[in-house]
C-alpha cells in the first residue's frame, strides 16, 4: 500500500498544480444543482489526476465529483474516490481551506486517503493500519478527552444560516472550509472534530475517514454508523469525526439536537 500512496500523492501534486497556476483567476463555470459551483481549476485538476491514476492502476473503479458516473464502478473492488477541488467556493473568495481530495475504497472500506492543499503546502495521508503522516511527519489525533475545552470544525454555511444554532457553549466551533481539509485538521490534532447538518458525497469524505482513522480517530454517520463506499448513490449520511475519546459523547448532543426523524437523510 506505500507504493499506491507513492502514486497517490503524485496524482494529488498534480491536481494541486492545476489548482494553483488558477487561484485567483480561475473561471468560474456554473453550478451544479445542490452541488455547489464549479471552475475551470476543478475539471484541471480531475483531469490531471484522473490521467495519473488510470495509468498506474487501469483496472480500478473510478468515482469522482467531476466525472460522470457510471454502474460500472460497482463492479469492481477497488474504487477511486476524488474530489478534485473539495471547497470551490473558499477557492472562488480566495480563502485558503481547499484541497485535493484522494480516497481509495477496498470492498467498501477507505484504506488509503490524501489531501493536499496547493497554497499552505500542507499534504495530509494516511494509510489504515500503518499511521497518518502531515508533509512525511507523523500525526496523531488529540488527546482531549473533555468536550467542554474542545474545538469542533463546523462548516460556515452551516454556522451562517442558524442550522448549528442550540450548540453554542457546549464547545468551540471553529468555522473551516472544505470539508476533507476538516478531517485533515482533526487527524493532525489541530482540532477535537468535525460535524455537518447535510450529507455529504463519497467523493468529499472517502479520504478524510481514511486517513482521520489511520490517524486513531474515528468518523461515522450521526447514527453512529461506519461509513462504506461505493454505494450505488454516493450520497453519504452527515458527518461526526472526531478523535476517538469525545465521539460518543458527541453523538449523544447531535442526536438530542435533531433527533432522526422517519423518512430523513
Amino acid at each position: 500500500m506505500r507504493q499506491t500512496l507513492r502514486i497517490a500523492l503524485e496524482a494529488a501534486r498534480a491536481g494541486g498544480e492545476a489548482i494553483r497556476n488558477l487561484y485567483g483567476r480561475a473561471t468560474l463555470l456554473g453550478d451544479k444543482a445542490g452541488a455547489g459551483p464549479v471552475t475551470e481549476a476543478d475539471l484541471a485538476a480531475n483531469a490531471c489526476i484522473q490521467a495519473v491514476l488510470q495509468r498506474e492502476f487501469p483496472d480500478d473503479g473510478w468515482l469522482s465529483e467531476e466525472s460522470a458516473d457510471h454502474a460500472e464502478r460497482l463492479s469492481h473492488t477497488r474504487l477511486w474516490v476524488i474530489d478534485p477541488l473539495d471547497g470551490t467556493r473558499e477557492f472562488i473568495t480566495g480563502v485558503p481551506e481547499f484541497v485535493v481530495s484522494i480516497g481509495l475504497a477496498v470492498e467498501g472500506v477507505a484504506v488509503l486517503g490524501v489531501l493536499y492543499n496547493p497554497i499552505t503546502e500542507e499534504m495530509f495521508a494516511g494509510i489504515r493500519g500503518d499511521g497518518a503522516w502531515l508533509n512525511g511527519a507523523s500525526i496523531h489525533v488529540s488527546a482531549q478527552t473533555d468536550l467542554v475545552p474542545s474545538t469542533f470544525c463546523i462548516s460556515r454555511t452551516e454556522m451562517r444560516t442558524g442550522l448549528l444554532r442550540g450548540l453554542e457553549g457546549r464547545f468551540s466551533m471553529q468555522p473551516r472550509g472544505s470539508i476533507a481539509y476538516k478531517c485533515g485538521l482533526v487527524a493532525a490534532g489541530r482540532s477535537e472534530g468535525v460535524f455537518t447538518y447535510h450529507p455529504r458525497h463519497e467523493w468529499d469524505i472517502c479520504a478524510g475517514v481514511a486517513i482521520l482513522e489511520a490517524a486513531g480517530g474515528r468518523m461515522t454517520d450521526r447514527q453512529g454508523r461506519t461509513y462504506r463506499f461505493n454505494q450505488p448513490h454516493p450520497l453519504s449520511q452527515p458527518v461526526v469525526g472526531t478523535n476517538g475519546h469525545l465521539h460518543d459523547a458527541l453523538l449523544a448532543i447531535l442526536t438530542a439536537q435533531w433527533p432522526p426523524q422517519p423518512g430523513a437523510f
